[in-house]
């Protein structure tokens, strides 16, 4: 991406990562559009669960409009932004499974256990990132915040997650087995992004510097509309079903 004479942004056809800065700004935004509209037509017990997946895509609209700039005019990773994006809709992704079992008895126990492995996830993540990218130590930090990631997988397929959707059944359990997929398979691309994307990584992948940035915001961009419209998608289906359900 480039910056015009007269200050408009455009990019070359083959610049794939700034198309997905663009692409990423309007479908955030306009899944945000969506989920706040539709919230009215969901039961009430839904309402809460449209209403986070909105402010999920829309705070990561409003980030995406600010990276995809910082990236046309420096060509660099906007790893603070991004970092900051993460820090606001992680956690919110989190609430999303507590909000599923709280009628199956989820307490905020196990909302304070998600959000602080997805803090420690988040943390350890930037450290490596924005501190050692071209360290050998770099893997070390991809560890500890892969580490944080597979609790969080582990309360949502077999720990206390698990337990309280399996023992309500019918759309929560459903719920939260297709969320769980959400973060078993859509969240590893963030770190394959994070591998690729620092020379010093697990790996030690060195693709040079412009390559290395270039994968890491592709996959970064990809797995952040994967999983945050996915998740209000699969939120949005359920409590649609839900009320033909109970029509």
């Amino acid at each position: 991406m480039s910056l015009f004479l007269d200050g408009s942004l455009g990019f070359a056809p083959d610049d794939y990562v700034s198309f997905t800065f663009f692409a990423g700004y309007m479908a955030m935004l306009a899944a945000s559009v969506f989920f706040f509209f539709e919230r009215s037509r969901v039961s009430d017990e839904w309402k809460t669960s449209m209403l986070v997946s909105g402010l999920i895509t829309g705070i990561a609209a409003v980030h995406y409009y600010y990276m995809r700039d910082f990236y046309a005019s420096t060509g660099e990773s906007p790893v603070v932004l991004r970092y900051v994006d993460w820090t606001l809709t992680v956690p919110l992704m989190c609430v999303e499974f507590y909000l599923i079992t709280k009628k199956a008895g989820g307490t905020k126990s196990i909302l304070w256990k998600l959000i602080g492995a997805s803090v420690v996830m988040l943390v350890c993540g930037y450290i490596g990132e924005a501190f050692y990218a071209d360290m050998s130590s770099s893997w070390v930090w991809g560890a500890l915040s892969g580490a944080a990631y597979f609790y969080i997988v582990w309360m949502v397929f077999r720990g206390d997650v698990a337990k309280l959707a399996n023992s309500a059944g019918g759309q929560v359990a459903k719920a939260n087995k297709m969320l769980g997929k959400f973060v078993l398979i859509g969240w590893a691309i963030y770190p394959i992004g994070y591998i690729l994307g620092t020379t010093g990584g697990l790996f030690g992948m060195d693709l040079g510097i412009n390559a290395n940035t270039e994968v890491l915001n592709l996959c970064y961009n990809i797995a952040d509309a994967v999983n945050k419209i996915g998740f209000g998608l699969v939120i949005y289906s359920l409590a649609i079903s839900d009320n033909k359900a109970t029509a």
